[in-house]
């Protein structure tokens, strides 16, 4: 899946406002300058780690890639899909874009989909997965956590951390709950 239009053009803005080069940026995020080109126009999928550091070399606040509406209703139909990184994952907001002091998402997971190689951490106190369907692997500081449907686990979210569906034929469908949520 390639990333989003809406997140690569705001990470090149964000690099332009800055009078930074691609070379310049990708070498701060740890990243080849061809990919960064790449996911700035949408051609390539960024890990969720890639992502933050990006994020982080830019100074750009995480929840600020993530669209939707401000009012307190998110339809089914009308929730904002985003995408905050990951291969094989479609997600979608389900609080509305102004909501701080709570962030849920659902996450569309394909089979061998997930937040990609890096670990990666989050600026918030708490996460909480809980898996809908199907099963994802969520490793924290190197100790993986295998959930099936029903499953949940809770958190540090300062703590490194990466997931993945291990299945090779199923998807999975699981919410994500921060707290509280992304600036």
């Amino acid at each position: 899946m390639a990333a989003g239009h809406g997140i690569g053009e705001r990470l090149r803005a964000a690099r332009l406002a800055q009078g930074l080069s691609v070379t310049e940026t990708a070498e701060r995020a740890g990243i080849t300058k061809g990919f960064l080109s790449q996911a700035e126009r949408g051609l390539a999928s960024l890990s969720v780690g890639s992502l933050l550091r990006l994020c982080g070399t830019l100074g750009i606040p995480a929840g600020k890639l993530l669209d939707g509406d401000s009012g307190p209703l998110v339809r089914a139909g009308e929730r904002p899909r985003v995408q905050f990184g990951g291969q094989g994952v479609a997600e979608f907001r389900l609080t509305p874009a102004s909501e701080g002091r709570l962030l849920v998402l659902q996450s569309d997971i394909a089979p061998g989909g997930g937040s990609g190689e890096d670990s990666y951490v989050l600026d918030s106190d708490v996460e909480y997965v809980h898996v809908l369907a199907g099963e994802i692997e969520v490793e924290v500081s190197g100790t993986g956590h295998r959930l099936a449907a029903g499953d949940s686990l809770t958190f540090d979210p300062r703590l490194p951390h990466r997931w993945t569906n291990l299945s090779t034929v199923m998807p999975a469908r699981v919410l994500w709950v921060l707290a509280p949520g992304l600036h």
